[in-house]
């Protein structure tokens, strides 16, 4: 949840729209933004082989631009119709933040079925925590692709890379966290494994 945030691009691919949240320096712009999460099973949603996630991932990135309209907008849907299974044609109270901007329509056709089905399941929840967090007004700017990586370098219990000494796998990047948070308690557990490994070899 990023209180003052703004949505941005952040693709890095021709033909491909990716967004993420940020917060600014300030707290006082118009909107708020936060990201809903889904979680992929590989073995279920992705089994094919290895780099079936990041086939996935390029996959809802173009589909995000088609949907956007081919010029780099972000394919968009209020909260109300999304939760009512219905197109938006028209903005209400919220003015979105996403540049170069967005093209309302049916947000449904964006992500798989079951990650459909979780986000009009988990909206409603989320409102009972955050007030307004289901407000009808509000605006779903969609695809975040790159929350974690779609593929995962093994580590063992003492987190360094199974088959690399030395090398200890963190954060989004290598596939162990979800966020800005959790990468940073990633980062603390493999901190002190780290200095645990010095402490042993040390004289």
């Amino acid at each position: 949840m990023c209180p003052g945030g703004t949505v941005v691009a952040a693709t890095s691919e021709d033909g491909h729209v990716v967004t993420n949240g940020m917060s600014q320096y300030s707290r006082h712009e118009r909107n708020a933004n936060a990201a809903i999460v889904v979680g992929i099973d590989p073995e279920k949603d992705y089994p094919e082989h290895v780099f079936a996630g990041i086939d996935l991932q390029h996959k809802l990135e173009k589909l995000a631009f088609d949907l956007g309209g081919k010029n780099y907008h972000a394919p968009a849907q209020l909260v109300g119709d999304f939760l009512q299974n219905k197109p938006s044609t028209v903005l209400a109270s919220v003015t979105p933040s996403y540049q170069p901007g967005i093209s309302l329509g049916d947000l449904s056709k964006a992500l798989p079925a079951f990650a459909i089905d979780a986000i009009r399941e988990a909206i409603p929840v989320f409102d009972k925590k955050i007030k307004g967090f289901a407000m009808a007004d509000a605006v779903l700017t969609g695809v975040e692709t790159r929350t974690s990586s779609p593929i995962c370098i093994k580590r063992g219990k003492d987190f360094q890379s199974i088959n690399t000494r030395g090398l200890y796998p963190a954060g989004e990047g290598a596939g162990y966290a979800g966020g800005i948070l959790s990468s940073a308690i990633d980062g603390i557990k493999v901190a002190e494994a780290l200095a645990m490994e010095i402490l042993k070899e040390s004289p």
